[in-house]
């Protein structure tokens, strides 16, 4: 059994599997998944999952198995997703966490049952690959089904154009929209999902977290241009924060009579997206990824996001209302098909709530040094989110002073100083 990978393109913690991670434990799983009690695995051979840097909140795994039934001989390739088991700030951060309860409800129970909605509407759109096993003791596994198999690829050499772009938000907007949907008909069934990542162990006084807008303020005191809005960024050094948990909390704490609530992705962002084309190169479909932080809140905590995080630079200063309404006709189309009996939710008090919601716009701007470091593939994630100095350096990439530029006289004219 093969389980070592000595390719510094890959996390650290995904190149040597965990002792348990064997072939009697994948024995087990694909009894359990086929119903093929005399199944015998012949060969395994492990790899890591993903490439350094596509994401941080788990450890995965690519695992090619061959077995034997009466029906003959076969070979699966299979996506393992477990808790970081190596010391460090991602087990600190992540052991004691709900991220596997809250992943493991979002493919057993909400994402079935939202196609299961779309469905009975005649939307055969497919909103998850789904999960073959899971567990939460002893150990927090999910296992899935390979989607690079069935020619799904994460794109990382590039942006994404404008069509995967309204792919992927049109995945978001029927998600948001059935849960919409469920949430003004029987709130009930989604109760589950209120684990934000603000309550991840320690995360709301991480540096990472923390030093986002005393490094932005950093950048602003070096830049002449940049100097009237120091002071702005000086009088929410206390409150920043506060406000985004705030933000993240509004339903369960703080529900406002014109606000909008769904069900989010939670962490929207282009790695967690992987798109599948025919042979000419035509997109066929996407694939939204890793619903760990996924908890009812405003859908602005998702499409603020996806401005930094899923869009590139161009599509941020040339397109990115464009992609925000398709968005949102989508999401209204989806719920006049799904047969919504509410009244539907309107432009203005949408855009309304993207703007109240303006703190996430500034904290989601903070976090584009590291998008911009993904590019290069010379920093580790982990660096990132464990090194302050590494993170400073980030605030004066050539490419994320240009954005600030273009962002900050933006936020001007939206009255966010105000």
């Amino acid at each position: 059994m093969a389980s070592k990978t000595n390719n510094n393109d890959f996390n650290a913690d995904e190149l040597v599997a965990p002792e348990w991670l064997n072939a009697e434990f994948l024995r087990e799983v694909l009894i359990k998944h086929l119903k093929e009690p005399q199944l015998k695995v012949l060969d395994v051979v492990m790899s890591p999952a993903s490439a350094k840097g596509d994401h941080y909140a788990s450890v995965m795994f690519r695992s090619k198995v061959v077995y034997e039934t009466q029906k003959g001989k076969f070979s699966k390739s299979l996506i393992i997703k477990t808790m970081p088991e190596q010391e460090g700030h991602k087990k600190e951060m992540l052991s004691n966490s709900h991220i596997f309860e809250t992943e493991i409800g979002m493919y057993t129970k909400a994402l079935p049952k939202f196609e299961e909605i779309l469905r009975q509407s005649g939307d055969e759109t497919k909103l998850c690959t789904p999960c073959l096993y899971y567990s939460l003791e002893p150990r927090q596994v999910m296992i899935f089904d390979d989607l690079v198999v069935e020619g799904y690829t994460v794109i990382r050499d590039r942006g994404a154009t404008i069509e995967e772009l309204k792919a992927a938000y049109t995945k978001l907007a029927k998600i948001h929209a059935v849960s919409f949907k469920i949430l003004n008909e029987n709130p009930e069934y989604l109760k589950e999902f209120k684990y934000s990542i603000s309550s991840l162990p320690n995360f709301l006084t991480d540096p990472f977290v923390t030093s986002g807008n005393t490094n932005f303020l950093g950048l602003i005191e070096s830049v002449p241009e940049f100097a009237k809005y120091k002071q702005f960024f000086k009088n929410i050094e206390t409150t920043f924060v506060p406000q985004l948990v705030d933000i993240l909390d509004e339903y369960r704490s703080n529900r406002q009579t014109d606000g909008y609530y769904i069900l989010s992705h939670g962490d929207f962002h282009l790695r967690n997206t992987m798109f599948k084309h025919n042979s000419t190169g035509g997109l066929e479909d996407c694939m939204l990824l890793d619903f760990q932080m996924s908890n009812v809140c405003p859908p602005s905590v998702d499409i603020l996001y996806s401005v930094y995080l899923l869009m590139g630079p161009d599509e941020r200063r040339n397109h990115h209302k464009e992609l925000i309404n398709f968005y949102f006709n989508t999401f209204v189309e989806t719920l006049e098909k799904i047969g919504f009996k509410a009244e539907l939710p309107n432009y203005v008090d949408f855009w309304r709530q993207l703007h109240r919601h303006k703190m996430f716009d500034l904290f989601y701007m903070t976090l584009l040094p590291m998008g911009f470091a993904g590019e290069r593939n010379d920093i580790d994630l982990a660096d990132m989110m464990t090194n302050n100095e590494v993170r400073q350096k980030l605030f004066f990439i050539e490419k994320f002073i240009d954005e600030v530029k273009y962002l900050l006289p933006r936020f001007e004219k939206l009255r966010y100083f105000k």
